[in-house]
């Protein structure tokens, strides 16, 4: 039994229940809709730290602002598609 990876796990159960105190769900949908809905906001998380990393090192660049900000790689023709 892995009790660090089982502690991230009771995390992710209480954090859905602090945003949704009256959810209820089944072992597979808790799995399906709770878990993996923090997993997805983890990794998107941890993607927008990397791609900040990325643009600051000048490996990419940024393209707008906000939440529609696009990101390539630096020096890439305009319009290209890759």
């Amino acid at each position: 039994m892995d009790d660090c990876a089982d502690g991230e796990m009771a995390e992710a159960v209480v954090r859905y229940l602090t945003e949704h105190p009256a959810a209820m769900d089944t072992l597979d949908g808790i799995a399906q809709w709770w878990l993996m809905r923090q997993v997805v906001r983890t990794d998107l998380e941890r993607l927008q730290r990397v791609l900040t990393r990325l643009a600051d090192a000048g490996v990419l660049e940024t393209v707008g602002q906000g939440e529609s900000v696009r990101y390539r790689r630096r020096g890439a023709a305009p319009g290209a598609m890759s």
